[in-house]
């Protein structure tokens, strides 16, 4: 009776200590399992970069009444451009705001002749009126708006024309002599704090702004650039 007890109680501890020891590896699997889903510092630094959002830009303005200077990238006239025709021109020097150029020299930028009338056509002589519309900075094509920029020859037969630069009063910098050859200066004209008008002998009885030719326009409206 006594060896039976005693197989009996053996027989049971070995049960026990089975089932501890099957129970055991579910556990520490579990934990590993864990140990695996959770994700790392460094994977927790990267998904928390990676949803941070960046820096904005800085935004700088351009303000109005800033002076524009460009060349003309093909001849303008009273008699051989019209209304509504572009034109391309490029920047002939930086603009700057608070000591930071803001827009490089050679920059590309688009205009639009406004108005264009040959001698003869209507009492009063030969005009040409002309506005930038757009500037690239950067590779992005910004939309300006500007001065219109007139020049006149009065009366048939006058060799004198007369610039102005729309209600602004800016002039325009003529940068070629009708006739001549490109980049030939005769001076400036007009000038933003020059009164708004000047006069050149261009040599023809309507008005003629030859290729490379510089001129000047002002700013009616801010630009922002990014």
């Amino acid at each position: 009776m006594r060896s039976r007890a005693l197989l009996t109680l053996i027989a049971c501890s070995l049960f026990f200590a089975l089932v501890a020891c099957s129970n055991k590896p579910a556990t520490d699997s579990a934990a590993n399992t864990a140990d695996q889903n959770a994700p790392s510092g460094g994977d927790t630094g990267s998904a928390a970069s990676s949803t941070r959002p960046s820096a904005a830009r800085p935004v700088k303005v351009v303000p109005a009444g800033t002076t524009l200077t460009v060349r003309l990238g093909e001849a303008l006239g009273s008699k051989i451009s019209s209304p509504g025709q572009s034109f391309t021109a490029t920047l002939a020097s930086p603009v700057t705001v608070g000591g930071d150029t803001v827009i490089p020299g050679g920059a590309e930028a688009r205009g639009t002749v406004t108005d264009a009338k040959a001698l003869g056509r209507f009492k009063g002589g030969a005009v040409l009126q002309i506005k930038l519309n757009s500037i690239k900075v950067n590779g992005v094509e910004h939309s300006i708006d500007t001065s219109a920029v007139t020049r006149s020859a009065k009366g048939k037969g006058k060799r004198t024309a007369v610039l102005t630069g729309g209600g602004a009063g800016v002039g325009a910098l003529i940068g070629g002599l009708a006739g001549g050859g490109k980049g030939a200066a005769i001076g400036a004209l007009a000038g933003a704090g020059a009164g708004g008008a000047g006069s050149a002998f261009t040599g023809n009885k309507d008005v003629v702004l030859p290729a490379e030719s510089a001129v000047s326009f002002k700013l009616e409206a801010p630009l922002e650039l990014k």
